[in-house]
């Protein structure tokens, strides 16, 4: 009978260190692009009656496109952990990219559905993915940096093709065929110049058998259910106020030009949180780090619900309120993926990212309905608020430290 043993994730030295790092980053960043693309076309094609589409049909892709990236991310974690990384993000990047392509030469409603119900399971198994395989070739010391790192390729994503769709609109179809073509470009760098990271092997070099869902539920079960807490609750935060932060601002009275502008600088507040909260991570501790970012994103969002009168403040806040609350969820992952050792990691990734997703479709239904209400303004920021103060309970409830003894590659965990 052959062992099993385990042998140290595959790390890229020196510059392919380097370009494995800017491949996950561009896969994430694609989703990005491809995520929001959808929702910047949306007023195009309601203008166009493009195949016939209105509010209904429009809102049924919207949703189908978000339900694939769910269903994509929990299924594309235990597949990764079964059958490798490597082989997991190329599928992923192929099946997004082409049926991306395939959106604006839908001849039918319901076929253009389905493309973007089908780009959405390769969208949602990217990010999970691309974090996993840069948390296992990063040193010991840096696994929260390269999580977060990753992860600002997604708001770097969502603001090129904001600008990208100013160029182009009303040409709608090039956004898809850009986003598509990109990904088929990235295809062969992802397989060729990405390393296989998954750590288990049996001495054969067949991989090992993965423990089943009932045996990692059994293990790892806090772990587990308020990492999905934690997630979902963090999602629900980033894509509420995405969807609906300019018209809460307009209900509180703030100019329409304002208001817009307040998105942006909440997105530029993530990218620089992301990067800052991955090095305080690794340096003070991986869960206190994501307690304090929940904690202090409540905080700043229980703040906006004050009318303030000066801009500089108003701006200086909604800043700083998009450095904790959009980075937050990244912490999320780092912890997740120090939590968990190698074998069950993608999967636990996976679920993470899936039950998060379902945040992401409850967060702006939620806020639409304060909105539809006339209780966007303050009712919406105390809802904010008290979501953060719920994902933060969740957090302080994970394990502090592993539940299983962690492989050689993970043998200096990073703080907690």
């Amino acid at each position: 009978m052959s062992t099993t043993t385990t042998r140290p994730a595959a790390r890229a030295e020196g510059g392919s260190s380097a370009l494995t790092s800017l491949l996950c980053w561009s896969t994430v960043a694609l989703e990005g692009f491809d995520l929001v693309a959808f929702g910047a076309v949306i007023p195009t094609l309601k203008e166009t009656a493009h195949l016939g589409m209105g509010g209904p049909e429009l809102t049924l892709v919207a949703t189908l496109s978000l339900v694939g990236v769910g269903i994509g991310a929990a299924a594309g974690g235990p597949l990764n952990d079964r059958f490798g990384r490597r082989l997991g993000l190329t599928v992923s990047v192929a099946i997004f990219s082409i049926f991306t392509i395939l959106v604006p030469l839908a001849p039918t409603v319901g076929l253009l559905a389905a493309a973007r119900l089908i780009a959405g399971l390769g969208l949602g198994s990217c990010m999970p993915t691309a974090i996993t395989i840069m948390t296992e070739s990063s040193r010991s010391d840096r696994k929260a940096t390269a999580t977060t790192a990753t992860m600002t390729g997604y708001h770097v994503g969502a603001v090129a093709m904001s600008l990208f769709a100013l160029l182009v609109i009303p040409n709608w179809h090039l956004i898809f065929y850009v986003g598509g073509i990109a990904g088929l470009l990235l295809l062969p760098l992802v397989w060729l110049r990405i390393p296989e990271t998954s750590p288990i092997v049996r001495e054969d070099g067949a991989v090992a058998e993965k423990p089943r869902m009932l045996d990692l539920l059994g293990s790892h079960r806090r772990a587990l259910l308020c990492s999905w807490l934690a997630s979902f609750m963090g999602l629900l935060l980033v894509y509420g106020l995405n969807t609906w932060l300019p018209q809460i601002m307009r209900s509180a009275g703030y100019s329409l030009a304002s208001s817009l502008s307040l998105l942006l600088i909440m997105n530029a507040g993530a990218i620089v949180g992301l990067a800052l909260g991955g090095v305080v991570a690794d340096r003070r501790g991986i869960k206190t780090s994501t307690i304090a970012w929940f904690g202090v994103s409540a905080l700043f969002l229980a703040l906006l619900s004050l009318r303030m009168e000066n801009a500089v403040l108003l701006h200086a806040v909604v800043f700083v309120t998009g450095l904790f609350v959009f980075s937050a969820q990244g912490l999320v992952y780092a912890l997740v993926a120090h939590l968990f050792e190698p074998e069950v990691r993608g999967t636990a990734m996976g679920l993470a990212s899936g039950v998060g997703r379902v945040g992401a479709i409850v967060g702006p239904a939620v806020t639409g309905m304060l909105v539809t209400r006339g209780l966007a303004h303050p009712w919406g920021f105390y809802v904010f608020a008290g979501v953060a103060l719920l994902a933060t309970a969740s957090v302080a409830l994970m394990p502090a430290h592993p539940t299983t003894r962690r492989t050689d590659v993970d043998a200096a965990p990073a703080r907690v």
